[in-house]
């Protein structure tokens, strides 16, 4: 054990939005699928899915495993224990958030994370004004703890850190990170969409600028010199260059995790290279 897992919480009843915000359109692909991609981008462990019973979810990235909640009804309390449950024989800590952060990014994970301590069970962000319990790192362990506090009667969140060690990290200390300050720093990864205006007013954001290179047969006509674009997943950037992801181009992100999925989220500092599959590459 010791790697961080993903906790993405798909379950909420969406009535502001009227509509369940796990299935709402993200550039091609859904608000849980850009969730679950980039926790996944920024942890070792297992990423989950927690589901309210019957509850249809659109479909997932790669590897992503589905947990359903036991009662419905309880709240995000019930996902955390459920999540926290879920991965508890596989990590020590796990990042949980919610489905609704279009922006959240990989840096903030890993800043959160590495604020868990041997003596912390969790890792509060106080980021923009407010507590943010669905974007903050939990101890495996207290799976148990949450549990029993639902079983009291206690459904929100604030109940747990009344009885664990709890870090928390205002502004200031998020930003400390420089990953985090140089690609994020209004903090938006912890803005979430409650509305249809939240909606609409996210998905109108401009993408974030990323570097996109092609190597090999793909660079003919001067097109290894990297580019500055704006796409918010690998299929877009490919778009932007005038490719088309297919079994005879792949991806690469940021160096290492090689794809053809053209809904993988991109985020500000990422840098995708383009080469020819039939090349071997």
């Amino acid at each position: 054990m010791g790697d961080a897992a993903g906790v993405v919480l798909a379950g909420g009843r969406s009535s502001r939005m009227g509509a369940p915000k796990a299935g709402l359109e993200w550039h091609g692909s859904t608000l849980l699928y850009r969730a679950a991609a980039v926790v996944t981008r920024a942890v070792d462990g297992p990423v989950v899915v927690v589901a309210a019973p019957g509850q249809e979810l659109p479909e997932l990235p790669l590897g992503v495993q589905v947990v359903e909640d036991p009662v419905e009804g309880l709240g995000p309390m019930q996902g955390l224990a459920a999540g926290l449950a879920a991965v508890q024989d596989r990590a020590d800590a796990a990042f949980v958030c919610s489905t609704d952060l279009p922006f959240l990014h990989p840096a903030y994970v890993a800043r959160v994370l590495r604020a868990l301590t041997d003596d912390t069970e969790v890792v509060l962000p106080v980021a923009r004004g407010f507590r943010q319990p669905l974007a903050a790192a939990y101890r495996t362990r207290i799976a148990g703890l949450v549990s029993d506090l639902l079983a009291k009667g206690n459904q929100r969140p604030g109940m747990i850190f009344k009885h664990c060690a709890v870090t928390q990290l205002d502004d200031d200390a998020l930003l400390a990170d420089a990953t985090l300050a140089k690609h994020d720093p209004d903090l938006a990864s912890v803005v979430n969409v409650n509305t249809p205006e939240d909606y609409r007013a996210a998905r109108d954001r401009e993408p974030p600028e990323v570097v996109v290179e092609r190597f090999g047969v793909l660079a003919k006509g001067g097109g290894q010199r990297p580019r500055t674009v704006r796409a918010a997943t690998i299929g877009a950037a490919a778009e932007a260059v005038g490719l088309t992801l297919d079994r005879h181009v792949v991806a690469a992100l940021n160096g290492d995790q090689v794809t053809r999925d053209g809904r993988l989220p991109l985020v500000s500092g990422d840098t995708v290279a383009f080469l020819s599959a039939d090349a071997g590459g």
